[in-house]
């Protein structure tokens, strides 16, 4: 299920809980934002987890030759019950979503497709990395329809993800066998659009001194492993490269909410980072 991932899961939907001006909005009682809160946040844990195992299931026999230490090829779980759970979770991921909302429930059935599309087909194919990158866009957006006129407002949005996403998966494909330089300066303009136009948002929303520190944070965590990779784009450096871009997500997302809602807010969500670094410790990134 890749538990540190999932962490940046979470943060995704908190984020875009913040653009929707869902965490920033004045409430009386807390706990009237809490249920949805909640059920977003189990929705995204479901979808992310449910994607995954159902990654690691349709890879099961390459991942024999490749990848013999993951869970189905080594034994620890059975394809059979790899299913049932990657199944299970996805159900569970959609039905959370469908209680926050009825729009809310069909995002979560377009990350579902997308998840599933990419695992069979798309991580085979060109288009694979912005297939990828859909599913993040479309978990953004997961967040900010608890709004639903803010889900009009900031659709668009959803595009940053991709970008990013499509980068990271897109230097990926070198993790098994090394890459090129090319590939990684490919990666690191689309990583300075990312930025470029969070620096734009925040100093639009007048917040800019407040996302700085996150965003510079963001920069650091995704340009250190990359830059060595563009170095030598060896299989071991690229997948650090890879996992910097996953883990970094946290701080992207801390620095949305930076951008849109206010710094205790932000730094709730940047508390998820040493989380899910504790956790890539203990279980696979990639």
């Amino acid at each position: 299920m890749r538990p540190a991932n999932i962490v940046t899961a979470v943060a995704d939907v908190l984020a875009g809980m913040a653009i929707s001006g869902f965490l920033g909005s004045e409430v009386v009682n807390y706990l009237d934002h809490l249920l949805p809160l909640l059920c977003l946040c189990l929705a995204t844990v479901g979808l992310y987890g449910g994607g995954v195992v159902f990654n690691d299931v349709m890879d099961a026999k390459l991942d024999k030759v490749e990848r013999p230490e993951r869970p189905i090829p080594s034994g620890i779980i059975s394809l059979a019950q790899a299913i049932v759970l990657g199944s299970y979770l996805l159900l569970v991921g959609i039905l959370a979503a469908f209680t926050v909302g009825r729009i809310t429930g069909f995002i979560a059935l377009g990350i579902t497709v997308s998840a599933l599309v990419y695992n069979k087909w798309g991580k085979h194919q060109a288009w694979g990395p912005v297939n990828m990158g859909l599913c993040r866009g479309l978990n953004l957006l997961l967040g900010i329809s608890i709004v639903l006129p803010a889900l009009q407002t900031y659709w668009w949005m959803g595009i940053i993800p991709v970008i990013y996403i499509a980068a990271v998966t897109y230097i990926s494909r070198g993790e098994v066998h090394g890459g090129t330089p090319a590939t990684m300066r490919v990666a690191a303009v689309c990583y300075a659009v990312v930025y470029g136009t969070m620096f734009a948002l925040a100093y639009y929303n007048e917040h800019l001194l407040l996302a700085s520190p996150f965003i510079i944070l963001f920069i650091i965590l995704i340009n250190r492993p990359l830059w060595t990779a563009m170095k030598e784009p060896t299989g071991p450096n690229i997948g650090k490269a890879v996992k910097g871009g996953i883990i970094a997500l946290v701080a992207m997302n801390a620095a949305w909410v930076a951008a849109f809602s206010t710094l205790p807010h932000a730094l709730l969500v940047l508390i998820l980072l040493p989380i899910s670094l504790l956790m890539a410790k203990a279980f696979a990134v990639t």
